[in-house]
């Protein structure tokens, strides 16, 4: 048998060779400095006599790893990255690994056990309707700013919404913060690109006058003390839709906030919040107080008129068998009220804007403020209600007229 004499050296640094285990190419043993035999997660970085640098890397099962590089920097990262997936029990990735490979595997091993259900189909819906068709043919390694910027450019041009396109270009920095931390990329390149400008949404919320009128225009409503609650302490839709009997402590006047409502493929489930500040607890205002009272005197006069067919879900909102309320139902009944009473169109979240500005409004510390609504930084809730900040400084600068005088002695000199 002819044995094949060892061609050229190929100058492409991301040739086949690169993901060869086992004995490295015909040129490998020409090194300027030769490397001890290595143990198991371990590895070396040697230069050959063509001035390639080699990085060799030994996997859990003994199996050799090389890569090559041109510099000695590109071959120590690349013996980083391929000991830390060793160390993972991951196999390192391809250094062919196109975005679209990645995305693919950030979204199965990554992003579907670490967020909602849902929030996992809005990734996968992204990724794979907008990120990979755009930008899935490209080497991961070689992805460059220009490239990310031209894919938002051209969602814009195809009648994105500017929120939409900040949103893909979101998630696209959250999967390449991961391929960063594994030492995939050099830099995250979708935070090095401009943000499309969006149109802020300007918040008008309900004025006291209008919160007093939608309260007298709801009493009664089997849905009276849901919309009571949510000018009260500011929960979300979700979040009062999936308040449990078991979180409520009339006698305390407190509720706690643990699990919200959430529908996914067409049935309905309780899930926790998104983050830790979203568990949380509640004072209750008498109002909100006594409309919960009523709703435990209606539900069980419901459910004992819908006898077996009840179905317990141990929720304070539910539908007069037992079951969740549809969100967009909820939605529906409060822009009646709100035609019925005379009063401006508002969104369901808009209640609780409304409770944030009238606390605000009232000198409430925004910490306090930050801990009600269940946000994550205070800063988010002094930018949010920006629109209420210039009469709490006013009112700041009053109470200390009130307290220290009108200031009538004349400067010293």
């Amino acid at each position: 048998m002819t044995k094949r004499a060892p061609g050229p050296v190929d100058s492409n640094l991301d040739s086949s060779l690169d993901s060869n285990y086992g004995r490295p190419s015909a040129h490998a043993g020409n090194r300027r400095r030769t490397a001890g035999r290595r143990g198991n997660l371990e590895g070396s970085v040697y230069q050959r006599a063509d001035g390639r640098w080699v990085a060799q890397a030994t996997s859990p099962s003994g199996r050799r790893l090389y890569r090559y590089a041109r510099t000695r920097a590109d071959a120590a990262a690349k013996l980083t990255t391929a000991l830390a997936a060793f160390s993972e029990h991951r196999t390192p990735p391809p250094e062919r690994q196109t975005v679209a490979d990645f995305l693919e595997g950030w979204l199965e091993n990554t992003a579907r056990p670490s967020v909602r259900a849902s929030t996992y189909e809005s990734y996968a819906g992204v990724v794979r309707h907008h990120l990979i068709p755009d930008l899935g043919r490209i080497r991961l390694s070689r992805l460059t700013p220009d490239e990310v910027q031209g894919m938002l450019n051209r969602k814009l041009e195809a009648g994105l919404s500017p929120r939409r396109v900040d949103y893909l270009r979101g998630i696209l920095h959250r999967a390449l913060n991961q391929a960063l931390r594994w030492g995939l990329v050099g830099r995250n390149v979708a935070g090095l690109v401009r943000s499309p400008k969006q149109v802020r949404y300007e918040i008008h919320p309900l004025d006291p006058d209008e919160v007093k009128a939608l309260l007298a225009e709801v009493r009664g409503d089997r849905l009276e003390a849901l919309f009571a609650l949510a000018l009260a302490t500011g929960m979300r839709r979700g979040e009062l839709l999936g308040l449990r009997w078991e979180d409520v402590d009339l006698p305390r006047r407190a509720l706690h906030v643990r699990r919200a409502l959430e529908r996914y493929q067409g049935a309905y489930r309780l899930v926790e919040p998104k983050s830790a500040r979203g568990v949380r607890s509640i004072r209750l205002p008498s109002f909100a107080l006594h409309a919960l009272e009523r709703q435990r005197a209606l539900q069980g006069a419901e459910r004992d008129r819908a006898g077996s067919v009840w179905t317990e879900w141990g929720l304070v909102f539910s539908t007069q068998i037992g079951v969740p309320l549809d969100g967009s139902m909820v939605t529906h009944s409060l822009h009646r009220h709100l035609r019925s009473a005379g009063l401006r169109h508002q969104r369901f979240h808009d209640l609780r804007h409304a409770c944030a500005s009238l606390l605000l409004a009232e000198g409430i510390n925004p910490r306090v403020v930050m801990e009600i609504l269940g946000h994550s930084q205070v800063s988010l809730t002094l930018n949010t209600y920006s629109h209420v900040i210039p009469s709490l400084g006013r009112d700041a600068a009053d109470r200390l007229e009130a307290l220290l005088g009108g200031g009538d002695q004349a400067p010293r000199p």
